[in-house]
């Protein structure tokens, strides 16, 4: 057998107890250096020395009503310490020290197999089937095990909605390693190590060697337990010899071998039946460099795919104790022995009985072949390899005794290479097997994967159509008249021919016991239509009806007022910011709120929208996905403010297949707040998908800006595919490195030495990015996340250039600035600015442009205080209620009141809060007492600029809408974890 190289990775984490800080502004006005006053609501809280871990499980809470109890609780203990007032966080975790230095030394799994009595199936786990974003997984379930094939972004996600357990999965293999197959990786590995008291351990498998990748991860899954990955291939950058030794493989490579399964590969590398040809010519060419001189060429990681064999040992015949009786055996344990294939001594005669002396004839194991062929260089490898001739029912010489029958092939190939000709010639040369085709199947765009979410949606489309669209899918039609005509014409000659059928999600096909085995519909989800999720609402809830028509007249009304734009006085500094802790709004502030921002004067709907792809925290639930933030900008392009998993298949959700490729192909800019997983872990599909898009349009590679360890990240999956992209660490983007930069400009727009300004001296002192140091954790000082590490100089005149481009890029997107700025969660943490260039009416007069805000992670800081004065939106997080304070220190989050009283201390005309714990799956607590300016958002919520003054008043009604859900999901609270 092939040697497959092993790699054993651990991630090490620190255990010891929070350090909570907390600071009187009396004795500090750093802090508070805004010209308007901060009514603090951020008491000191104590908390014993624990244990903990960094992503650990929220606290219990006995089920609870989600009615005003926990509010006044909160404003109970918020009175107690009144006198105090001081602002706290958690140092260790904004320093980065809150993991245990201790390493874990988790052994793997063993698990006891039963072989005889196991109930065994594969199933498909539809995901991406219904937005065609991410190739679909495939489970290969036992009593006792479980395996993974790819592990697509949305797993945990679909995982949590179908109730698929997670715990029994040792193995994950994955049939290419790039990010459509392996985007889902991250989040799943974030999960088993959150399972028990240490985590799990897993292996994972693929055809390149992507330890390095899995490596790279440890900055944002800081304790998870092991990871065994195993490559089979050449190491990266092999030349043309690596490849003809691969070329040699012409038996599968056996990976798992037990007493339920053999598992083995099949490589499909683009140019191996070349090598093969070539070296039958001439196999010295493989010793010595080509004689003109050219060098070797390169084995690309990302090109190898793999076919996938799952044989199950063969069923042994029927026992028969007349012929054990007749052979001198006692009925015993012998005739047990005789069934696990041992042989015995008779009992009467002096003779030895063998099983196939009492046994009937055996029947052959069920095989399972999944194939990932994924273009025409692939399909001709797959056409002349020798390493599936064992399973050909038509193979030229091979004896019909030896065939091995094969049940069941899963395609995971896209339907423009499975229904070319040499395929399904291909496919008719494992006679009877039944062929599910689970490549991108137009048929499942009409049902959602996630019908949670899917209801949800509809729910909130029939209350408020403006804030939350219908889900923006393509008809089937449409579709199909851009399928390629040989392609239909071909559909109809693959049934004929094999016995094929469209894969479904949750469709099965059972393995053991023997009598069920073939297809079983019984799973599939039935189509959700919104028109039935609209009648079940009207029967729960009657009065929705007369809701949804006063959202509409209020709608109706405003549209004919619209055109009365007149400024808020406060917004210009002739009135103090409102005073949302007297629980009631003052006459004055009555008043202006049927005003509007200058900003908005003439503000049309093509200038901007927000659409919140994602608004939980920590993982994906049910109901809500995590963090991104889609700023369509239309004509002008559009920016990505954090890229949770799954953001892609957010995007078809709202815009549709089609829409969303436009969606991508338009972005200009993707920032990125912090390394937690749950913000940046979409980014690698988002980035390959667009350099697919435009691979024959000329385009310059796309910005990314982001925390410095997250360039790590991405230059080793860019080992495994182009991403296509330029990095700009966040540092260069704060206030004081974009002054550094416009003074550079100014004084010599011809001369950027490699030591530029955004550079240190060799002690670490300098201007630019690095001043931050003075203030950030520096002895003395008190919040906000801080680094250990100039910027080397190659770093920093790189930096320089991209800013230049960058500048670039936000002129052409209409913007005048875009402005990150360091806040108190982790280590180089940061909320950002967009501030719009202001825009000449028709009658000559200067509008300003609009300015938004959004918070990232963090605990309530002065510095996002001041950065979000006079914003037009504000987009906070609130991850907790009121009545959690401990915990939103403990993790540096905020929680519901603060981030409202950090809006209203900036401000800010209207606040959208985001970023909700998973324990609160549909809508979180609050008080709407303090909700003037305020709105809860959602997932798929598409905010017009043009409609901001109606945001808060759609709040009761969407209040009305889940009355019925006004109670903690414990089931949902017991897995959620706040990064």
């Amino acid at each position: 057998m092939p040697k497959i190289a092993n790699f054993k990775l651990f991630f090490s984490t620190t255990r010891s107890a929070p350090l909570l800080l907390s600071f009187k502004p009396n004795l500090s006005p750093l802090l508070f250096k805004h010209r308007t006053p901060l009514k603090p609501a951020f008491p000191l809280i104590v908390l014993s020395s624990s244990t903990g871990r960094q992503r650990e499980t929220h606290p219990p809470h006995p089920p609870r009503s989600r009615s005003n109890s926990t509010l006044r609780e909160a404003k109970t203990r918020e009175k107690s310490m009144e006198e105090a007032e001081p602002i706290g966080f958690n140092k260790r975790r904004a320093e980065g020290r809150d993991k245990n230095d201790r390493p874990k030394d988790l052994q793997l799994k063993v698990r006891k197999l039963n072989p005889i009595n196991t109930v065994s199936y594969i199933q498909i786990l539809g995901t991406g089937m219904d937005t065609q974003d991410t190739s679909s997984s495939v489970l290969l379930f036992f009593d006792k095990q479980r395996f993974i094939f790819n592990a697509g972004e949305g797993l945990q996600r679909f995982c949590t909605e179908h109730k698929i357990k997670l715990s029994k999965v040792d193995h994950i293999f994955l049939s290419r390693v790039c990010s459509e197959t392996a985007g889902g990786l991250p989040g799943l590995l974030l999960t088993l190590a959150g399972m028990g008291e240490e985590g799990m351990s897993v292996n994972v498998w693929g055809p390149s060697d992507f330890k390095y990748l899995v490596d790279a991860m440890r900055s944002f899954i800081p304790n998870a337990a092991m990871v065994h990955t195993h490559s089979f291939r050449a190491a990266p950058g092999a030349d043309i010899a690596a490849l003809a030794d691969l070329a040699k493989f012409v038996e599968p490579i056996v990976l798992i071998n037990n007493e339920v399964v053999k598992i083995s590969a099949i490589l499909l590398q683009p140019g191996c039946s070349e090598v093969r040809q070539l070296m039958k010519e001439d196999c010295s060419m493989f010793n010595s460099q080509d004689p003109n001189g050219k060098a070797p060429p390169v084995l690309k990681p990302g090109d190898i795919s793999v076919v996938y064999v799952c044989e199950l040992p063969e069923i042994q015949g029927k026992f028969d104790p007349a012929k054990a009786v007749a052979l001198g055996l006692k009925a015993g344990p012998k005739y047990r022995e005789l069934q696990l294939g041992h042989s015995v001594m008779s009992d009467r005669q002096n003779i030895m009985v063998h099983p196939s002396d009492v046994l009937g004839p055996s029947i052959p194991g069920p095989i399972v072949l999944l194939v990932d062929c994924p273009t025409l260089s692939h399909l001709q490898e797959l056409l002349s390899t020798q390493s599936l001739s064992t399973y050909y029912v038509d193979a030229v010489g091979q004896n019909l005794n030896t065939v091995k029958s094969v049940n069941c092939i899963i395609h995971l190939s896209p339907s423009s290479i499975t229904m070319t000709p040499e395929y399904q010639n291909w496919m008719k040369r494992f006679g009877g097997a039944q062929h599910i085709m689970a490549g991108h199947e137009i048929k499942n765009l009409q049902i959602p994967v996630l019908k949670s979410s899917a209801r949800i949606t509809a729910r909130l489309n029939y209350l408020c159509p403006q804030f939350f669209p219908a889900p923006g899918f393509w008809s089937l039609q449409h579709l199909m008249n851009s399928v390629p005509e040989y392609i239909t014409s071909c559909e109809g000659s693959v049934q004929k021919c094999c016995e094929s059928f469209s894969a479904e999600n949750l469709l099965k096909f059972h393995l053991r016991p023997y009598a069920q085995l073939g297809l079983d519909r019984s799973g599939i989800p039935s189509l959700l239509t919104p028109t039935e999720v609209v009648n079940e609402l009207l029967s729960e809830i009657p009065e929705i009806e007369i809701a949804a028509e006063q959202v509409r007249q209020f709608w109706v009304k405003y549209q004919k007022t619209a055109n009365v734009m007149i400024e808020e006085p406060w917004m210009t500094g002739n009135a103090s910011a409102p005073d949302i802790n007297s629980g009631k709004q003052g006459a004055d502030e009555s008043k202006n709120e049927s005003y509007l921002p200058g900003c908005l004067e003439n503000i049309t709907r093509e200038d901007m929208e927000v659409v919140l792809l994602g608004t939980g925290s920590s993982q994906p639930s049910k109901y809500r996905n995590v963090s991104s933030i889609y700023i369509n900008l239309f004509s002008k392009g559009s920016l990505l403010l954090d890229c949770g998993e799954g953001t892609l298949g957010q995007l078809k959700r709202r815009f549709g297949v089609k829409g969303a490729d436009d969606a991508v192909r338009s972005l200009r800019c993707i920032w990125i707040s912090h390394i937690h997983a749950d913000h940046h872990t979409g980014l690698a599909r988002i980035l390959a998908l667009r350099r697919e898009l435009l691979r024959e349009v000329p385009h310059e590679s796309l910005l990314v800006v982001g925390p410095k360890q997250l360039k790590r990240f991405l230059d080793a999956y860019q080992k495994l595919e182009d991403l296509d992209m330029q990095f700009l660490d966040c540092r260069h983007t704060i206030e004081s490195s974009w002054d550094a930069f416009k003074d550079k400009v100014e004084s010599n727009r011809n001369d950027f030495p490699p030591r530029s300004l955004i550079s240190v001296d060799d002690k670490g002192e300098g201007q630019g990015v690095m001043t931050i140091d003075t203030t950030l954790f520096a002895r003395g000082s008190r919040m906000q996340s801080y680094w250990k590490k100039p910027d080397s100089p190659g770093d920093s005149g790189m930096g320089f250039q991209i800013l230049m481009k960058l500048t670039k890029v936000l002129v052409e997107a209409g913007l005048e600035a875009l402005i990150s700025v360091p806040v108190v969660h982790c280590p180089q943490s940061f909320g950002v600015v967009l501030k719009a260039a202001e825009r000449i009416n028709s009658v000559g007069k200067r509008i300003p442009g609009w300015k938004l805000v959004y918070s990232g992670d963090t605990r309530p800081c002065p510095e996002l205080i001041d950065a979000s004065h006079g914003a037009t939106v504000l987009i906070h997080e609130a991850t907790f209620e009121d009545g959690m304070m401990e915990e939103a220190i403990v993790k540096n989050h905020s929680t519901t009141k603060e981030a409202i009283e950090v809006g209203a201390s900036a401000g800010a005309y209207r606040i959208i809060l985001t970023h909700f714990s998973q324990r609160y799956p549909k809508i979180p607590v609050f008080d709407d007492t303090h909700m003037h300016k305020t709105c809860i958002a959602f997932d798929m919520m598409s905010i017009n600029i043009a409609d901001l003054p109606l945001l808060p008043e759609v709040l009761p009604f969407l209040k009305l809408l889940f009355k019925n859900e006004m109670m903690v999901d414990e089931s949902d609270e017991a897995v959620c974890q706040t990064a």
